[in-house]
């Protein structure tokens, strides 16, 4: 990294954590610029236009307000969710349809939309995978964490008559598509399948209302939207179908037949942390399949044989680079280009969660020295992926002119995928959810250190 490879240790103690810190502060590597009303695009490259990452989507906000919520700035953090919940509350027909019609949307375009246009809070009209279990149930769970009391010395936020109109409709939705056997697009948009990750996530967001019901029992509240009541049963029953199908499924992340099946998916580790919805002993058969298939030199592959950003992907036309998981994976086919063995993008954004999980380990009661030299080790991979120097990357098919396109220094990427056999950053640099984790990270890595030893 840029003018500082003396920060970089095999341990460390708080004072270096805290001077790597104050140096990335300085270099903006924690610059997260929001929209007007608290909203964070996912991405604040001059590319972001381009890539559809000037979009507001949910997961990346939650991820980004999550991590403002643990280093204790929560009011950042709740107007990134409120605002979210804002934009829900104008289009809430498309939950409460679903649950009226008592079944599952037919189309996409018809679930509760996880990705619009956040200056005007609108819906956008491009045809998208809006089947996204775990982007709505991210909302649910850090929305009832942020009221369901008050942390850090800090009042509970109020909670209104019509933010919990808006809650008790999710999981009346969860039960309504039977969440446990719905196919949605998950993490990664892509076309949709049965998965661990996004039931997990549901699970997660359920016990999080769960606890905020059981808080605001006294209140003058009903709990009902029309004729469906949400009652602690009710959540019971529907985390209960949650657990069991995570109990068939695990450690796999889908076990459905052909092409659907995967076996290994670095999204499982988000089960562990932040959502601890799995049994430590699942949580380390999880660990122990990211570490031995899909960590890589530069950073963790999302699964075996992922297209995005796969090598040479700036080859492709633009319009492919961009669109939705089928289409692009219809033209690969179509124009019979293959993926090369190991040739799928590093991610960065999962370095800093095992750092994370290993800390979340060490701070346990075990304290054992050996989760904290992983949670080093970790940390380290993740500080690595900061961009060193500057990037000047050609964008366009091989037959027509190239747009060079530079990725600054201090900057932390979405991924580093293979261009002539050289690992480089791609266009979405910096990417808001990466420097949200690395942030928790860091964090996790305090905490631990402020810890006595064992």
């Amino acid at each position: 990294m840029t003018g500082w490879p003396d920060l970089l240790k095999d341990s460390y103690s708080g004072e270096d954590i805290l001077e790597i810190k104050e140096f990335l502060h300085s270099k903006e590597v924690f610059n997260f610029v929001p929209l007007s009303n608290g909203l964070f695009a996912a991405s604040s490259s001059e590319d972001a236009s381009n890539t559809g990452y000037s979009k507001v989507c949910v997961r990346d906000n939650i991820y980004i307000a999550y991590a403002h919520y643990l280093i204790g700035e929560r009011e950042v953090a709740l107007r990134s969710v409120e605002s979210l919940l804002a934009f829900y509350k104008k289009h809430r027909f498309r939950f409460e349809t679903t649950i009226d019609q008592g079944k599952r949307p037919s189309s996409l375009m018809d679930r509760p939309h996880v990705r619009f246009d956040g200056l005007g809070m609108k819906e956008l009209d491009e045809s998208w995978e809006h089947a996204q279990n775990d982007a709505l149930s991210y909302l649910l769970w850090l929305a009832c964490k942020l009221y369901s009391s008050g942390e850090m010395n800090q009042e509970k936020p109020t909670l209104d008559a019509d933010t919990l109109d808006l809650l008790i409709l999710f999981p009346l939705y969860f039960d309504a598509i039977q969440f446990w056997k719905d196919e949605d697009s998950g993490h990664w948009e892509e076309a949709p399948k049965i998965e661990a990750s996004s039931i997990g996530t549901v699970v997660a967001g359920l016990k999080e209302f769960r606890t905020l019901m059981l808080a605001n029992t006294e209140i003058n509240y009903q709990w009902t939207y029309k004729d469906h009541p949400v009652t602690v049963e009710l959540l019971d029953q529907l985390i209960a179908h949650g657990k069991s199908a995570l109990e068939t499924i695990l450690p796999w992340e889908c076990i459905q037949p052909a092409e659907k099946k995967r076996r290994f998916d670095a999204s499982l580790l988000f089960l562990i942390f932040p959502l601890n919805v799995i049994s430590a002993e699942t949580a380390l058969r999880v660990v122990d399949d990211v570490k031995d298939n899909l960590q890589g030199e530069m950073g963790i592959r999302r699964y075996i044989a992922d297209s995005f950003w796969c090598q040479d992907f700036q080859q492709l036309p633009r319009a492919i680079q961009t669109s939705s998981h089928p289409d692009r994976t219809a033209w690969l086919s179509e124009h019979n280009v293959t993926l090369s063995p190991g040739g799928e993008a590093q991610w960065c954004i999962f370095d800093p969660i095992l750092s994370s999980i290993y800390g979340m380990r060490y701070q346990s009661l075990k304290r054992d020295p050996a989760d904290l030299k992983w949670q080093t080790q970790y940390l380290n991979r993740s500080l690595r992926q900061i961009t060193a120097k500057p990037f000047l990357i050609p964008m366009g098919e091989s037959d027509k002119p190239k747009e060079i396109i530079e990725i600054p220094a201090d900057r932390c990427p979405e991924l580093y995928y293979l261009l002539a056999d050289n690992y480089i950053p791609n266009v979405s640099t910096p990417l808001l959810w990466t420097q949200a984790n690395l942030l928790v990270a860091l964090e996790m890595m305090t905490r631990s250190l402020s810890l006595p030893c064992p």
